[in-house]
């Protein structure tokens, strides 16, 4: 069967690993695959808008110093409005999160590309690395007394055993939370897309049916539209929360 046929039949073929390029180390399997492959090419592009967009620094600005601008003075905003001024050590980071997950939501929108945020390993990878710097910072900045972020302060003593237990268990889900809410709301547009490619082709393939085969065209250019408001919102409040959970570790007290 062909791509296209698989495709057609299972939504999910799309997000399939396919090796590129076989390699193992030590018995350890570190094949080039398309999702790294997209995941360089999304890095690229990043630098390269960044580098391009920053190269000229005209006074009356092209579109792309517009734009590389503008992504710098939002992330700029988003971080220092949630983490304060202090939260601006961690600015590169938040930075290069956002437009790495931007970058790959938009190109994953394009035919025969690779969508990196529909894969869960990615998505938890970043959540779990965030959560470790929380604590890993939290703990080098503040000690043991970063501990009290457990601890909400003017809570009585007798409510604290109710208390802590659920901070505790709130704090272990954020991972969870942070990396299903971006591989989630990826993977079921794309899905969707497949969905109403699929109705299309049917439709065509249906004989008179095929009069009705504008209809799921029409709702793919709508999706589509709505996948690209996706791609930006979903990268907006994965860095966002980055920046409310980096708080923690700068001001544990709350």
């Amino acid at each position: 069967m062909s791509e296209a046929g698989a495709a057609a039949v299972d939504p999910i073929h799309q997000f399939h690993i396919k090796v590129l390029a076989p390699l193992h180390i030590f018995g350890l399997d570190a094949s080039f695959t398309n999702a790294a492959l997209f995941m360089v090419i999304a890095a690229l592009a990043v630098v390269v808008v960044m580098l391009i967009g920053t190269s000229g620094r005209s006074i009356v600005p092209s579109r792309l110093q517009t734009a590389a601008e503008a992504f710098y003075e939002f992330s700029t905003d988003m971080v220092r409005q949630t983490a304060g001024e202090d939260g601006m050590k961690f600015f590169p980071l938040v930075f290069t999160l956002f437009m790495f997950i931007l970058a790959c939501n938009v190109i994953g929108l394009w035919p025969y590309t690779f969508e990196v945020m529909a894969q869960i390993f990615v998505t938890a990878t970043f959540a779990i690395a965030i959560i470790l710097l929380v604590v890993g910072y939290g703990i080098y900045k503040h000690g043991l007394h970063w501990f009290n972020v457990f601890k909400p302060s003017g809570v009585s003593p007798y409510m604290l055993p109710i208390i802590v237990p659920i901070e505790i268990l709130s704090f272990i889900s954020r991972p969870v939370t942070l990396s299903v809410r971006l591989f989630a709301n990826i993977l079921a547009g794309h899905i969707m897309l497949v969905v109403f490619g699929g109705f299309v082709v049917m439709l065509l393939s249906a004989g008179a049916y095929a009069l009705l085969a504008p209809l799921p065209l029409a709702g793919i250019v709508l999706l589509t539209a709505f996948e690209g408001l996706v791609a930006v919102l979903q990268a907006y409040v994965f860095a966002i929360l980055t920046c409310v959970y980096l708080t923690d570790a700068l001001h544990p007290g709350h």
